[in-house]
């Protein structure tokens, strides 16, 4: 089956460019601030510049490994998805279930392992950047050259691995039991047990953070990986949250958007399961991005008034903070458009047989526009949801203020609704224009080239 994995990857090249980029980017970001601990244990490096280094490497390696694995689960799943057909083929030819695991597995360790390699040399680059990025603001001495060892090196290959590898076992154990149950979505128990788990513990480290107190340098982590925790509960259940969505917008929908929002219900009621694969990287981007940024500000806002300059720690964890949230928009941006792309540009055959049935062009790109706003949506509700419950713990905290978001002057009171607009802006524009786009391009094809093509 190996063999047959290598065959399917120089046959079909283009199903996996996803994939590619997915691991590329997160092996990138793995062993780029995992250098950040080779550098720190070079000869000569004194302990404060060890203890920046460090930390970076340990805080942001978490959160790049947890978006790694969401990344490229996210991207599998929908190639698998879409392999329903193929996998059933073999079924019916002899091919045992362990075998097409073991043949989707090698396709994406191979994927994954060619990612890790070809992602050493920008790694490299983007490690002295943040080496230079430290050394600009005072965090490590000048004198402390990068250096790029078996740390960085092992770990971006067995996170890398470990994540593709993972991911297409699950994502092919759930397609092989669909096949062999007739189903084409079955049910998850276990995801929806990780789910409540995700949002218990989440509810917990929030509330966590009113037994600490106001001036503790580690008051942040808990409402931040509390927001975090609830927005992955969330995610995992996209698929329910959004059917209770569309049971509220159904009527709405059908007045406003007419035959449009008519395709659009009866569509995304259909493929709500596969829709989760566009909801999760919304809502973590949401959640996130909106919490650490927020949070951020008003700790900056709350040193400025007590009229103490930064100490090297708050220069850390701003800096770290930014690039935290950095590497959520380049990872969320990459889950969408990679989840929508391969959504939308599988969809040629349905919008065909739209089309045959009487559909208009327009009424098809309506059809997905608005589904790309019902995501959007759906997304920026719950991830600010996630978002608020860990800025409202940590501001009633730090500055005794629920919602310090007014002008005023006082501590953590200016921040306004900008930065939560600019969340939403970019979750909405990443959304809309990559399903407009593809959407559009498919509809170049003719109806009846498209239906025979995709049959």
């Amino acid at each position: 089956m190996f063999s047959l994995a290598m065959r399917s990857i120089r046959l079909r090249p283009g199903r996996f460019v996803a994939t590619l980029l997915s691991a590329f980017l997160g092996a990138t970001i793995i062993m780029t601030f995992n250098s950040m601990h080779d550098t720190a244990g070079g000869a000569g490096v004194d302990t404060v510049s060890s203890d920046t280094l460090t930390t970076s490497a340990s805080v942001v390696g978490g959160y790049g490994t947890l978006l790694v694995f969401f990344a490229v689960a996210s991207t599998l799943t929908v190639n698998v998805r879409q392999r329903h057909e193929e996998i059933t083929l073999l079924r019916n030819t002899g091919a045992t279930p362990a075998q097409i695991r073991r043949m989707v597995v090698g396709e994406a360790s191979v994927v994954g392992l060619v990612a890790s390699v070809l992602a050493v040399g920008p790694a490299m680059l983007a490690g002295r950047a943040l080496l230079s990025v430290f050394r600009d603001s005072g965090q490590v001495a000048e004198r402390v050259d990068y250096a790029f060892g078996p740390v960085a090196l092992m770990s971006g290959l067995s996170i890398m691995l470990l994540a593709c590898a993972g991911a297409a076992f699950l994502a092919v154990r759930r397609a092989t039991r669909a096949v062999a149950t007739g189903e084409r979505e079955p049910r998850t128990r276990l995801r929806g047990f990780f789910a409540y788990g995700a949002l218990v513990a989440g509810a917990g480290a929030v509330s966590a953070t009113f037994a600490m107190d106001a001036t503790e340098p580690a008051l942040m982590a808990a409402p931040a990986y509390g927001a975090i925790l609830l927005s992955v509960g969330f995610a995992l259940l996209s698929p329910r949250l959004l059917s209770g969505v569309l049971g509220v917008l159904e009527r709405p929908l059908g007045a406003l958007a007419g035959a449009s929002g008519y395709l659009t219900v009866h569509n995304m009621r259909q493929r709500a399961a596969q829709l989760a694969g566009v909801l999760m990287p919304l809502v973590l981007f949401t959640g996130m991005a909106t919490a650490t940024l927020y949070m951020q500000a008003i700790e900056n806002d709350a040193i400025k008034a007590s009229g103490v300059a930064k100490s090297v720690d708050d220069k850390n964890l701003e800096t770290l903070n930014l690039v935290v949230v950095g590497i959520i928009v380049v990872f969320a941006c990459v889950m969408l458009i990679n989840s929508l792309y391969a959504a939308t540009s599988y969809r040629s055959r349905e919008f065909g047989q739209q089309r045959l049935a009487g559909a208009t062009p327009a009424q098809v790109l309506g059809m997905v526009g608005v589904e790309g706003l019902v995501l959007t949506l759906t997304g920026v509700f719950f991830g600010t949801l996630s978002g608020l419950a860990g800025i409202v713990a940590f501001s009633s905290v730090r500055v005794d203020e629920a919602l310090p978001l007014g002008s005023g002057s006082g501590p953590g009171q200016g921040q306004g609704l900008g930065i939560w607009l600019g969340v939403v802006s970019i979750a909405a524009a990443a959304t809309l224009v990559t399903s407009l786009g593809t959407a559009r391009r498919g509809l170049r094809t003719p109806a009846v080239e498209a239906v025979a093509l995709a049959a």
